[in-house]
């Protein structure tokens, strides 16, 4: 009894630290459709077998508590900074954390100390708990140990057995735990904290969607192209996914002088729907320069680090294919993201990061945007074939103190804190950076005689916090994931810049998933593609965005939990069916739509003894 009662008051702490509220907690102590109790009981098994384990009573507990209460405080701050729960498969990118920490840390250099203080105390307080509790608990007996072990261990098996959200549990469902992993912000409010990371660690494998196979490939309708076709002529690309660049101006009651994004607006072809908000880039960029969506994917999951660990086709494989050199850039350590090794099995040549980069000029704390461009530029001046460059700028990542720059050129009027207002002066003149890189781009891309295509867009709104709530922008500092799609819209859309220097910017593209991106960027550039520019112009022509939570159609209504009906539209269901076919499955489909990819050697990377050899697709 004093197990569980001391069960019950660490799981209370744990929701009460992950919700940040005593209410809710309270609440979802005394449903009785809510697992809390459920949750007492795994804990004190936890407790128990861990006692048994380390051979004194209530032992464990110093084991349990520390970590659970550990895992909600980190789940509480990443809900306030992104908008989002923990996920099991967070810990992938823990030491982007750290690398970021200092950062994070220049704006709230008081939270840090109080952070590291925290740490030095708990931690002392740990080695004294545990020193003290070695000395004056008696020794378990040998049996005890035992009896135990035989009560804790069947019953954490079958618990695990249970947690298989993909198949029906007549336990789980008595025990009143419902998988709501359509909605994981309910997920964590109706199961508890605990319980909704378990139900999450089986969503770390994809399973075949339902009614995948050969034929069902097969009978994918196949495109009318046979094979990719360029012009006589073959344009140069490039592409820029600029930080956290968005409009400013969009805040209600904020009068921003000048304008900080003017080139942007002049040249402005529609928006991207992204579908993060605040951070979390790299899933972004999967969309963009694969045509595959992260909404057949996990909650949660971050495909760089978890899913491409062979090739995978993108544009990098596409334009090499063509005899193109393919080049990606980014200012930071290759290792972040894992995109040293994804941007081989993409199919780019040549990865310049801050290991083989020359020294980048800094604006701030971060390589400036300015400085990027002309490397781009060098870059492209050196090229004597035809290329494809990548570039992803750092210089406006958040968190956006006041005072960041001592030299701004732009004046905020704004009815807030003087903190808010600051904080919006700094994003401001890193959005006019960004902006004018883009405008130098331009004005360098219009001299050439070569066709050149530049896409420039925004891969999230910036994590401006308290800016949000004080302007009347949002309700809380983070983007909803459902809701109206007035209201998505705002909280999603970045700006988006398709522009040729023979043609000028495109036009009317409106609103899109960062998935349909290659699309734009190669009709403008006057190429057909069997995948990109087929197989996406007819999705296209029916949706606009594919998101995890909802489906917007060119025309009429919006579809919501689209993945919780028994029939798909056949255009979603071929779409899923093609990229599992291409990341995990037989890649049978490579043929008809990604033919530059058969027999062809794209990656040369090193692996595990399994693949030991250079990977092919087809």
């Amino acid at each position: 009894m004093i197990t569980l009662a001391v069960s019950a008051v660490l799981v209370f702490a744990i929701e009460f630290v992950a919700r940040g509220s005593f209410v809710d907690t309270l609440n979802f102590f005394q449903q009785p459709f809510k697992p809390s109790w459920t949750t007492v009981a795994l804990f004190a098994l936890l407790i128990i077998g861990f006692d048994a384990l380390l051979g004194r009573p209530y032992n464990g507990l110093l084991i349990v508590a520390p970590v659970a209460l550990m895992l909600a405080f980190v789940g509480h701050q990443k809900s306030l900074y992104l908008g989002d729960p923990l996920y099991p498969t967070d810990f992938l990118y823990a030491r982007q954390i750290v690398e970021l920490m200092p950062l994070l840390v220049r704006e709230r250099p008081l939270a840090g100390i109080g952070i590291v203080v925290g740490l030095i105390a708990g931690v002392s307080l740990l080695v004294f708990a545990w020193r003290y509790w070695r000395r004056r608990m008696p020794a378990l007996s040998f049996w005890a140990r035992m009896s135990r072990l035989a009560i804790a261990i069947p019953a954490l098996a079958f618990f695990v057995s249970i947690m298989d959200y993909a198949t029906f549990s007549w336990t789980r469902d008595r025990l009143q735990i419902i998988p709501m992993m359509w909605d994981q912000k309910e997920n964590y409010a109706s199961n508890g904290f605990a319980i909704a990371f378990a139900l999450n660690v089986p969503m770390a494998k994809v399973k075949a969607p339902q009614g995948y196979s050969d034929k069902a490939i097969d009978a994918i309708a196949k495109p009318e192209l046979a094979a990719a076709a360029l012009p006589e002529e073959k344009p140069d690309v490039i592409i820029v996914m600029s930080e956290s660049f968005w409009d400013p101006t969009r805040l209600p009651g904020v009068k921003i002088t000048p304008d900080p994004i003017q080139n942007v607006r002049a040249s402005q072809s529609g928006n991207v729907f992204s579908p993060e908000f605040g951070g979390m880039t790299a899933n972004v960029e999967f969309e963009a320069l694969t045509g595959f969506s992260n909404a057949f994917l996990p909650a949660g999951s971050i495909p760089y680090q978890q899913y491409v660990r062979a090739p995978v086709p993108s544009l990098a494989t596409f334009f090499k294919s063509e005899g193109y050199e393919t080049k990606a850039i980014h200012p930071f350590g290759g290792w972040f993201w894992n995109r040293a090794l994804v941007y081989k099995d993409f199919g780019f040549d040549t990865f310049l990061s801050e290991e083989n980069l020359p020294p980048l000029e800094k604006r701030g704390p971060l390589v400036s945007d300015a400085a990027l461009t002309e490397e781009i530029i060098r870059q492209a001046d050196a090229t004597e074939h035809p290329f494809f460059f990548f570039a992803v700028s750092l210089q406006s990542h958040g968190p956006y103190e006041p005072n960041r720059y001592s030299d701004t050129t732009h004046k905020v009027d704004a009815a807030t804190s003087p903190w808010v207002r600051d904080s919006i002066l700094t994003y401001s003149e890193g959005a006019s950076d960004a902006d004018r890189g883009l405008k130098r781009l331009m004005d360098w891309a219009s001299k050439r005689e070569r066709p050149t295509v530049i896409a420039f867009f925004g891969d999230h709104l910036p994590p401006l916090g308290p800016v949000y709530v004080e302007t009347g922008f949002m309700k809380e500092p983070v983007a909803k994931r459902k809701a109206p799609i007035d209201e998505m819209a705002v909280q999603h859309e970045t700006p988006l810049v398709v522009w040729s220097n023979r043609t000028g910017a495109a036009r009317g593209i409106g609103s899109i998933s960062p998935a349909f991106l290659p699309l734009h960027v190669l009709e403008t550039a006057g190429i057909s593609h069997p995948y990109y520019t087929d197989f996406l112009g007819n999705l296209h022509d029916r949706y606009r965005v594919v998101d995890r939570n909802m489906l917007m159609p060119r025309q009429g209504e919006s579809v919501f939990d689209w993945s919780r009906q028994k029939e798909l539209d056949p255009a979603i269901r071929d779409f899923r069916w093609l990229q599992y076919d291409m990341m995990f499955g037989k890649r049978r489909g490579a043929k008809g739509f990604f033919p530059e990819t058969v027999d062809k050697v794209v990656a040369n990377r090193t692996r595990s003894p399994l693949f030991l050899r250079d990977e092919a697709f087809g």
